[in-house]
């Protein structure tokens, strides 16, 4: 027996209608897909399938907690989690799709959604690990800062904290691009005479 069989969906053997699935996430389950990252989860995934005129529509919604270290103090941090995911399957000849629409060869009676769970998981964490201001390990935070102290009479030091707090400061980009990066796509698009 493999370590996700329970996460296989039976979409061949289901009759026409929607059916719910439900599953608790815990650390064992990210420590067999060898996530490094989450140290610790309490979720709830709800899947419902949806299935008429040979689609399966499942939507996949995931609530609880995931615990990570906190980039700045290396404590445990917990990131609350609630998010939804959608995707339609259909069977064909062969594998094929993207994010919103799977084919699965006619061959296979079930879909594992160990991995379509664990990738929904990670795309609802933030990129940023930190706790709030002030919610850090206060002796971590103090050695922080004694050692930024120290360090900055090394100048490559001093230029690597500015650097960072500029990237902490920036605003998120509102789709706005770098003129220079710009003008360089348009050199690939020129006709070669």
């Amino acid at each position: 027996m493999g370590k996700f069989t329970e996460y296989n969906v039976p979409l061949k053997s289901l009759a026409p209608g929607v059916h719910e699935f439900e599953y608790h996430l815990e650390q064992p389950f990210f420590n067999n897909m060898e996530d490094d990252e989450i140290h610790g989860a309490d979720l709830d995934v709800k899947l419902t399938v949806d299935y008429r005129n040979d689609s399966y529509r499942l939507h996949f919604h995931i609530e609880g907690t995931a615990t990570l270290i906190c980039d700045r103090c290396l404590d445990n941090l917990d990131i609350p989690v609630d998010t939804d995911y959608e995707i339609t399957v259909e069977y064909g000849d062969e594998y094929g799709g993207d994010d919103e629409h799977m084919i699965l060869p006619d061959s296979d009676p079930s879909l594992n959604v160990a991995y379509i769970i664990r990738d929904t998981v990670r795309l609802a964490i933030p990129m940023k690990h930190v706790h709030p201001a002030g919610k850090c390990n206060r002796q971590m935070s103090s050695a922080l800062r004694k050692h930024r102290a120290t360090s900055t009479a090394d100048p490559d030091a001093e230029l690597e904290e500015t650097l960072i707090d500029e990237m902490e400061s920036m605003p998120d980009n509102d789709g706005a691009t770098d003129p220079r990066w710009d003008a360089l796509k348009g050199l690939g698009s020129g006709s070669d005479e």
